[in-house]
């Protein structure tokens, strides 16, 4: 609808009887007018919480509405709640005001939106504020399948797990107001309720911290305590560090471990992850040693819970990508089953170089696979599947040929399917004696005394050697004693004649 001409109408343009007015009327058209032309020019007022949106339970939180210099008053208005929630007057030369809640409890959680007054109208209101309460419920487990190590650019599922019933779980980041995503629960066969957050590309050049939290349907804005946080690792290409404890991959219950992580690369931060574990791995900055850089992990008394594969890797302070894995390192935890198998050598337990040894574990009880150790060894042990023969279980180990480096002390174990990294109680020792090759002059090396019971060697030949010469002298003593008597008899004789 056009509007009449209220002032400085054209020459010759009749101003309607109905637009004809006193200066007190003429007043109010034009403020009228005025709210016309300024109702929908407001900017819409904006909102937000500090310290964020989640927040813990009794602790103090602020909503800030920012609308306008020429606003006189604000309202918050929270969802559900009729009418108001809070109005509150800007101080002067400022554009916005704040509501703040001096503890955070699940009556102040929900949605939230604001909106001012300005001279002449109400502004639209704000988008909504999500303000969400967590530490109500008990907290659920983030892990990361199959590892919280993923290679750069590759994808990893986040589980986020909980005995409560939740209804839904939601993933958060680490710098981030907003969730990541926000997942329906599912029982899974263990009968926990679970939920699978696929998460990729990752990337070297950022964080990728995360933590989870559960909700029922009835109460959204009221969360769980946050789970543990959960960092994935970004392996790079750059070079691998070597991981390695110095009393060999076979350890027994209270012993104390340690895993050292060593490169002679100059990494600065080293990560040591277990193969399945849904703990966080475990972090220590360098340790210098010469011309190396590394770092010792100690993991405390062996417990059987320590047995699986280790793989380390090395970082710079500077860049979160890190390096590729080291080899993986099997930890066995020994004297876990109930049982001790035998170990045996054939063609027995000193040989010399050259010839074929073959090391034969046995037990009567049910082994699915057998672990040949060598004392000292840093290396994992041999293993074999085990073979069901004459009533036993056993396994055959050869060696062909056998040299210098095979001499040592040797024990055998045993292994089911179900717990790999768990052994049985070792076998008594095997000391496997080396000589040298067969055409060698000089004598094996032997710590025992001649003639003791452990004396390897055979002294058939050297006995008959003895005996010979012991009957050789006899024999000529036997001649002399004859040739003296008859020399005594032809005397007399002599004489006479």
């Amino acid at each position: 609808m056009a509007l009449p001409c209220l002032s400085s109408c054209p020459v010759g343009t009749e101003v309607p009887p109905s637009a004809q007015s006193g200066p007190e009327e003429g007043d109010a058209m034009t403020s009228t007018l005025t709210a016309l032309l300024y109702l929908g020019t407001l900017p819409k007022p904006t909102i937000r919480a500090e310290p964020g949106t989640s927040i813990p339970w009794w602790t103090p939180v602020t909503i800030w509405c920012q609308g306008s210099l020429e606003a006189q008053e604000y309202r918050l208005h929270k969802g559900g709640h009729p009418g108001p929630w809070d109005t509150q007057k800007p101080l002067e030369s400022t554009d916005k005001v704040n509501f703040s809640f001096i503890h955070m409890t699940e009556d102040y959680a929900g949605r939230y939106h604001c909106d001012y007054l300005s001279p002449t109208n109400w502004s639209e209101p704000s988008d909504p504020l999500e303000l969400v309460m967590t530490g109500f419920h008990g907290k659920p487990s983030l892990s990361a399948l199959p590892s919280p190590v993923v290679a750069s650019g590759g994808y990893v599922n986040l589980q986020c797990a909980s005995w409560m019933t939740f209804d839904r779980f939601v993933l958060m980041k680490e710098g981030e107001r907003q969730p990541s995503s926000t997942l329906d629960s599912q029982q899974a066969p263990s009968g926990q309720f679970q939920a699978l957050f696929p998460v990729g590309p990752v990337t070297p050049s950022l964080r990728w911290t995360f933590r989870c939290y559960g909700y029922y349907s009835r109460s959204p804005h009221v969360w769980s305590y946050p789970s543990d946080p959960l960092e994935l690792l970004v392996s790079g290409v750059s070079r691998k560090p070597s991981l390695l404890t110095q009393k060999g991959p076979v350890v027994t219950s209270g012993q104390n471990l340690t895993l050292q992580c060593r490169s002679d690369v100059r990494y600065n931060r080293f990560v040591l992850s277990k193969d399945g574990a849904r703990d966080p791995p475990w972090r220590l900055g360098r340790q210098p040693q010469a011309g190396l850089s590394g770092a010792d992990f100690a993991l405390g008394p062996v417990r059987p819970s320590h047995g699986g594969w280790y793989t380390c890797y090395g970082g710079h302070s500077l860049s979160s990508e890190w390096s590729a894995p080291s080899d993986p390192l099997d930890i066995l935890v020994a004297g876990q089953l109930p049982y001790t198998p035998s170990l045996s050598v054939q063609p027995g337990p000193t040989v010399t170089s050259g010839e074929n040894v073959t090391l034969r574990c046995q037990s009567l009880s049910h082994v699915d696979t057998f672990h040949l150790s060598k004392e000292g060894a840093a290396g994992p042990p041999l293993r074999l599947r085990s073979k069901a023969r004459a009533g036993q279980h056993q396994a055959e180990f050869s060696v062909h040929p056998v040299t210098s480096a095979h001499r040592g002390t040797y024990r055998c174990y045993g292994s089911s399917n179900t717990s790999p990294h768990l052994l049985s109680q070792p076998s008594d020792p095997l000391e496997l004696r080396v000589s040298g090759t067969a055409d060698t002059v000089s004598p094996p090396q032997n710590k025992s005394a001649p003639g003791s019971a452990s004396d390897p060697r055979d002294y058939t030949v050297e006995n008959v050697i003895r005996m010979g010469v012991a009957a050789f002298i006899l024999l000529v003593l036997g001649i002399l004693l004859l040739e003296a008597r008859h020399s005594q008899t032809r005397t007399p004789e002599a004489a006479s004649s």
